[in-house]
């Protein structure tokens, strides 16, 4: 009998498969990789295993950001393992060709994403329609394939899930969707970045400019709303308050206009506002102490619950509330629903259930009610008791139920939650109890003060019903008139007229829209950049969003990750790379990679195949013809600069005095006039080594002549690095020109000056000899480490950088390390050998005599093991010391054997170091040496004997004994790890 393999996303939802899986199927026995029962082996991805790419014959290794070699259209898509995954990826193709393995079920995430994961999982193990004719494998080799789709992750609906498995043929429109959305972003993608990188490097220089065909068009929405408010004149405006005194008590109102109508093109023009002191005045004037005539009406209104959460609304909600970002969100959402059990599916774009799924929801009342959430749980009674629960189809409607239904709470009721996973389950309850009761019901009153001609309005609104609003904490208004926080209006008598006693003209001034929050601009992605606050409008444009629920937090980050937004607080800021970046795809009329809409379009198209009703084909010749225009209006520009719109400085020329303006390259210099005609000559990059300047930071930099350090940069083959910036005057141009500082200034023991720390405040002792620390230079350094008044032989070489790994150590933080051997968790350090970011601790290493890095203890992801706490918990060591002495001696040299065995597996001991070779001895000695130490040494060496470029700090020229360790006259400090390793063994 042949043995079904099910392939989860992740281990844990194999595990939970197991355990869901257990009662019905038997027994499963645990493999590294697997589980095994007699009727299933289920095993798990870890995300993707595989990723597309061209195929050899088309893809581009040498020269690929040159015009040259685009655009890169391939017929076809090979593809590749994702290198740390390899071994599960191998792990699993060899499960799904085993002989007893007759069919698959792809246990994926319920999406799009979990369609592609198993897809290119398959493909690679088997072959498949997607590769040539030339290259496919036999197609009887491929296994029958079923779909497992869950919704919720309890046992009972992982068993149900298993009794209603979907065909392959069911999930092939899901497929061709999935597919078609990873390679159009791969041909938009690798296109688009290297067709703007080969635009902006035509100078020089290497410039990544990355484009995607979501993430532009989300930074357009952003860079538009940032235009709109640097584009913004505040315009003063008056408006009239005024209190009235009746019988009864006091009241406020404002004067409006009852004529006005709303402007069709200027919606600052309100009912409210008047435009000139004067007027405003003129009427306050007027009306103040003089009696009202007064009309009311009073009417009943409603307010309904909002809808149910689908994930966009889900992190909307949760930034406004708790300043949550998306990608905090989803993942809490994903902890709830894989390891909690206690929400159904996060990544949904519905916010309706399924219209049979109303016992459920009864059940789920039922489990609420009887949580041991007390605040909730008496609302989750009373909807059951009061028959609140009933078919409407405002929240039951198959028809708004994509392939995921909204987001609700599971049976099963969740404990451990984490503080942030409980207030995000807490949202979710009170959304979805809110749904089911009343609505609110308020009284509505407008009060009309007519005095001499002019109108006055007040409005009160009182809570009568509560509703809803109760499971918020809402309750009705039940003050008297004297409660000021009530909203309840003082009674006027019939024929009462009210004096305006307090009459005042307030000054104020027009403002510019906000900024996006994560929580706008995800509704603003969701109607693809059209500003819809109105609930059942975003609904009909949802379709039509920017990504899809699933990957728009990804998106956001990765804009962040780019350097094209900045998050401050909760707000989101564009950067000059994002203006940049607009005002090319503007220039070049490359319309298609900054509309909004367009893309919207796409998304749409994608949800159209996936219903069948659009082909694979026609959506990938589309995007292939867009991706072909792309490419040709960048290679084709032939103008010197890019049409937009710049800026002028503030701060002067520094040559000529003259005034200083933005083009598209760069800052220069405009002379006197402005015109250009007397422009002296000088300019400098807006992009220096790929870091474009922001606006203020041209300011300061020409108002100081220097700026930094300053991170961000990258050399010419992609290393990131931090420097600073400095302007310098030339004799022989005459001119001023940009530079960069890496703090290579003369080693002051070489060059015998002495160095005075006298103005200076120490930062601690030194960890070596006790003298004190001092700044100097681009470093902190003992004072006894260079030649000073008190002492001109350096005694010490304690020195440690102000800036490590593109991490700037600040004065506190040497100073904490110096008082007490470690600083702060630093989080910007930056990998020289994998390019990503990481976190530590910079702590004084004894033994090494150096500082180094101390990272913090990770805890494991996974529970011990069982048996595990006997050997190495608390347990076992009360038991230790329970052991009489006698036999704790008996039992040591019974264990002394076994101990002497199991030597040759104990971690292995730290060597002397590393045996250089010959070439390399000649230059750092003949001992064993560490490779760090080594590169110190090499700079020792190199720096004694100046081989450091003049022109070019960065470049180092090799002498006859360097020239054996690199094998060439010139390298640059990158290249220097990489060659030393070749000398090492």
């Amino acid at each position: 009998m042949g043995k079904t393999l099910v392939i989860a996303e992740k281990p844990s939802v194999a595990q939970d498969i197991v355990r869901a899986l257990t009662p019905v199927a038997g027994k499963f026995d645990k493999h590294d990789e697997y589980f095994e029962s007699e009727a299933y082996v289920v095993t798990s991805a870890v995300g993707h295993l595989v990723e597309i790419q061209a195929p050899e014959d088309f893809d581009v290794k040498r020269g690929k950001w040159s015009f040259a070699h685009l655009p890169v259209i391939p017929p076809y898509f090979d593809l590749k393992p994702v290198d740390k995954t390899k071994s599960r990826l191998n792990a699993v193709v060899k499960l799904a060709k085993r002989k007893d393995v007759t069919d698959l079920v792809n246990a994926c995430d319920a999406g799009r994403e979990g369609e592609l994961i198993f897809r290119l999982i398959e493909q690679y193990a088997f072959g498949g329609d997607e590769a040539p004719a030339a290259g496919k494998k036999s197609a009887a080799a491929r296994k029958p394939v079923r779909r497992l789709w869950l919704q919720s992750m309890t046992p009972q609906a992982i068993r149900d899930g298993f009794d209603q498995l979907r065909s392959d043929q069911q999930m092939a429109g899901l497929a061709s969707a999935a597919r078609s959305r990873s390679e159009a972003d791969w041909l938009v993608g690798i296109n688009g970045t290297r067709a703007m990188t080969a635009f902006n490097s035509r100078d020089g220089g290497f410039f990544l400019t990355t484009v995607g065909r979501v993430q532009t068009p989300t930074l357009a929405v952003v860079v538009e709303r940032e235009e709109q408010i640097r584009k913004f004149v505040s315009r003063d405006y008056w408006e009239i308050h005024a209190t009235f005194q009746a019988q009864a008590g006091e009241y406020p109102a404002r004067w409006f206009d009852p004529a006005w109508k709303k402007h069709p093109e200027d919606a600052e023009l309100k009912a409210d506002r008047l435009w000139t002191q004067a007027q405003a005045q003129a009427i306050a004037d007027a009306v103040r102490g003089k009696p009202a005539t007064v009309t009311e009406e009073s009417k009943p209104t409603t307010q309904a619950a909002p809808a149910l959460f689908d994930l966009t609304s889900l992190q909307r909600e949760a930034n406004g509330r708790f300043g949550y970002s998306a990608k905090t969100t989803l993942a809490l959402a994903q902890s709830l629903y894989e390891r909690h059990k206690a929400l159904t599916y996060p990544r949904t774009d519905s916010k309706h259930l399924p219209e049979d799924y109303l016992a459920t929801v009864k059940q789920t009342m039922g489990m609420l009610s009887a949580s041991g959430m007390n605040h909730l749980a008496p609302f989750a009674q009373q909807a059951l008791d009061n028959g609140y629960v009933k078919p409407t189809k405002r929240v039951f409607d198959n028809s708004k139920v994509s392939d995921h239904f909204a987001i609700i709470p599971t049976l099963q009721a969740p404990s451990g939650l984490s503080d942030a996973e409980q207030r995000l389950y807490d949202l979710v309850v009170r959304r979805f109890l809110s749904v089911f009761f009343p609505s609110a019901e308020y009284l509505v009153t407008t009060r009309i003060s007519q005095v001499e001609s002019h109108s006055f309005r007040t409005q009160g609104k009182v809570l009568v019903k509560p509703g809803w609003l109760a499971i918020w904490g809402k309750e009705a208004d039940t003050g008297d008139a004297a409660d000021e926080s009530s909203k309840t209006l003082v009674p006027v008598q019939a024929g009462e007229k009210p004096l305006a006693q307090a009459v005042e003209a307030r000054g104020l001034k027009t403002r510019p829209p906000a900024r996006y929050s994560e929580a706008t601009l995800l509704g603003a992605m969701e109607t693809a950049g059209k500003n819809i606050e109105d609930e059942e409008l975003r609904d009909a444009m949802q379709e039509k969003g920017l990504g899809t629920p699933a990957t728009r937090a990804a998106i956001i980050e990765g804009l962040i990750s780019e350097k094209y937004m900045l998050r401050e607080g909760r707000e989101l800021i564009p950067t000059a790379k994002a203006f940049q970046l607009m005002t090319l795809l503007r220039g070049l009329g490359v319309e298609e990679l900054s509309r909004p809409e367009l893309t919207g379009e796409w998304e749409y198209k994608l949800a159209q195949m996936e219903h069948g009703k659009l082909s694979r084909d026609a959506f990938m010749r589309e995007i292939a013809e867009m991706t072909e225009r792309i490419v040709r209006k960048a290679k084709e520009y032939d103008r010197d600069t890019v049409p937009g719109d710049y800026a002028t400085l503030k701060t002067p020329c520094p040559n000529c005095g003259g005034v200083v303006k933005e083009n598209y390259r760069r800052y220069t210099c405009a002379g006197r006039t402005g015109t250009g005609e007397d422009a002296c000559g000088f300019s400098f990059t807006k992009i220096p080594a790929g870091r474009a300047f922001e606006l203020q930071e041209v300011e300061q930099f020409l108002r100081d002549k220097k700026i930094g350090p300053l991170e961000g940069f990258r050399s010419k083959a992609g290393w990131p690095f931090t420097a600073e910036i400095t302007l310098k005057y030339s004799e022989d141009d005459r001119n001023w020109k940009l530079e960069f500082d890496f703090g290579d200034e003369a080693d002051p023991s070489e060059t015998g000056e002495l160095v005075d720390f006298s103005a200076q405040q120490p930062l601690g002792p030194c960890p070596k000899c006790g003298a004190r620390v001092f700044e100097f230079g681009k470093n902190y350094v003992c004072e006894r480490a260079v030649p000073t008044p008190q002492q001109a032989t350096p005694s010490c070489d304690f020195k440690s950088g102000q800036i490590i790994l593109q991490q700037p150590v600040e004065r506190e933080q040497m100073a904490k390390l110096l008082a007490t051997g470690k600083t702060d968790l630093l989080d910007k350090f930056v990998s020289m050998r994998t390019r990503r970011p990481f976190k530590a601790f910079l702590a004084w290493d004894a033994e090494a005599g150096k500082v180094n890095f101390a990272f913090e203890p990770r805890e494991s992801k996974f529970p011990p093991r069982k048996g595990a706490a006997g050997r190495f918990g608390a347990a076992a060591k009360a038991a230790a010391k329970a052991v009489p002495a006698k036999k704790a001696a008996v039992a040591k040299k019974a264990a002394a054997p076994a101990k002497k065995a199991a030597a040759p597996k104990a971690a292995r001991k730290t060597g002397p170091g590393l045996q250089p070779s010959p070439a390399l001895a000649a230059v750092v000695g003949n001992e064993p040496v560490a490779r760090t130490e080594v590169i110190k040494k090499l700079w020792d060496y190199i720096k004694a004997h100046g081989l450091q470029d003049s022109a070019n700090k960065r470049a180092i020229n090799a002498d006859a004994k360097l020239q054996a360790v690199f094998g060439k006259p010139q390298v640059t400090m990158f290249e220097l790890a990489g060659l030393v390793g070749k000398h090492l063994s």
